[in-house]
């Protein structure tokens, strides 16, 4: 049997019989309980090359998850046949990236495409290009993720560099964590070091968005200079739209004015099954900004709002600023996305979850997670109309002259406290007098002393 040996320096090795030599293989590692593991799967190699089968699965798959060198050592050995993996030059960082998203970027979005040299552009930002694809581990995964939260000074093109938000650090971070996971199913690397529990890589929990009233909609509604313009923050804020994506590629084949149907093509979600299109009312705020921009189409054109295809995301925030600069109203978080985190409140409240979520295109963890709001309208309606402090009426009148109360407003110096009475002794008479029928007991009681003899026989 395979057996461990711990040298001076800490580290332990696995001493096994291969044919009929002794060998002696550093594990470079410090931990016992790994290397005991290590000598059953070097010893199960043994076996296996000294019977002329194959190894277990389960010791294929922890020899696929060995670093280089160990795997060199156990060639070496003759346990395993690595010998073209030795002789293969190492698989750099900077020509990884640039062969994946030159091979899969054709069949992807813009968008993605986009997104995946953002994070080829991070990664060899901190990475030296010529890295070995091999040598990253999840501690430099950690100091990545560390890098981006905190960046600075650092010279970027024509910019210094700046420290990004947490959600963009975890969006860059999954996608670097699905670079290294194609080259793991490729054998290129044993393991992903962004496969990491410090490493996330989800959305954070969604946070309350701004709810944009209609009163405050019809406002900025109407700074807009044209009708185009109108027309697209309707259809976020009353259609619910994704913009740009909806909008862009919204026709006016889409619109059934008879059934007053608007079905549209939503790409955000066409590579799901049935998700491709979906189909929305043409609410009553609509029919005036559509009619509008009906009347001023050029003839023969098939695009509801063609002047989307040559706006970057930069064009689309700098004209609702300025309409809500103009509405003397303070521009808040997420603008377009607020406006159909609004249009999802007020749906919910008046229709079934199940419509709403066909009609905006989500689920309803999604819905609640990053679009259901709780409104000031909703802590007023579980409360009812509650008469004043003051009032008779009231049903907090008699807790709020209760001493307890009294206290508590004392405390922070609402009201005065009380004067002390003289005589000290009559309040503690009555303490007594109005006391429980049973006594309060300590918490932890402690037996009464034994009577002298009573354990005598």
């Amino acid at each position: 049997m395979a057996g461990i040996m711990q040298r001076a320096s800490g580290l332990y090795s696995v001493r096994v019989m291969i044919g009929n030599e002794r060998r002696t293989l550093s594990l470079g590692t410090r931990s016992e309980s790994r290397a005991r593991r290590a000598a059953e799967f070097i010893q199960d190699l043994a076996t296996a090359r000294a019977c002329g089968e194959l190894p277990e699965k389960e010791t294929k798959l922890w020899v696929a998850k060995q670093s280089s060198k160990l795997r060199k050592r156990l060639a070496a050995a003759g346990l395993i046949d690595d010998v073209a993996a030795q002789d293969a030059p190492a698989v750099t960082l900077g020509a990884f990236l640039r062969d994946y998203i030159g091979r899969y970027g054709p069949a992807k979005k813009a968008a993605t495409v986009t997104t995946w040299k953002q994070c080829e552009r991070l990664l060899l930002e901190y990475f030296p290009a010529d890295k070995a694809l091999d040598s990253l581990t999840p501690g430099d995964a950690e100091d990545f993720r560390n890098y981006l939260l905190t960046r600075s000074g650092k010279p970027c093109g024509n910019r210094k560099a700046k420290p990004l938000a947490e959600a963009t650090v975890r969006r860059r971070c999954g996608c670097a964590k699905g670079f290294f996971a194609y080259a793991v199913s490729k054998g290129i690397i044993p393991r992903n070091p962004f496969d990491n529990k410090k490493v996330p890589t989800t959305a954070p929990s969604g946070r309350q968005k701004e709810f944009v009233t209609p009163e405050l909609a019809q406002r900025v509604l109407d700074q807009f200079p044209t009708a185009e313009w109108r027309l697209l923050f309707a259809l976020a804020r009353w259609g619910g739209m994704r913009v740009p994506s909806e909008p862009e590629s919204l026709r006016w084949s889409d619109i059934d004015f008879d059934r007053m149907r608007i079905s549209f093509r939503c790409p955000k979600t066409e590579h799901h099954d049935g998700k491709d299109r979906r189909e929305i009312p043409i609410f009553p705020e609509l029919v005036a900004p559509l009619r509008e921009v009906f009347e001023l189409a050029e003839p023969g054109e098939e695009l509801v709002l063609p002047f989307l295809r040559t706006l970057t995301g930069t064009a689309l925030r700098k004209p609702l600023l300025a309409a809500i600069t103009k509405a003397q109203a303070k521009p808040w978080p997420k603008l377009w996305n607020a406006l159909r985190a609004s249009r999802v409140t007020e749906l919910r409240e008046s229709f079934p979850a199940h419509v709403v979520d066909a009609w905006l295109g989500h689920d309803d963890n999604i819905a609640r997670k990053h679009y259901a709001q709780t409104l000031d309208d909703h802590y007023q309606r579980a409360t009812g109309d509650v008469p004043a402090a003051d009032d008779p009426g009231n049903p907090w009148s008699a807790l709020q002259k209760c001493s307890h109360f009294a206290s508590s407003r004392d405390t922070h110096g609402d009201a005065p406290r009380p004067e002390a009475p003289e005589n000290q002794a009559s309040i503690r008479n009555a303490v007594h007098v109005k006391a429980p029928r049973w006594a309060m007991r300590d918490s932890n009681p402690r037996h009464p002393p034994c009577k002298g003899g009573a354990l005598a026989n």
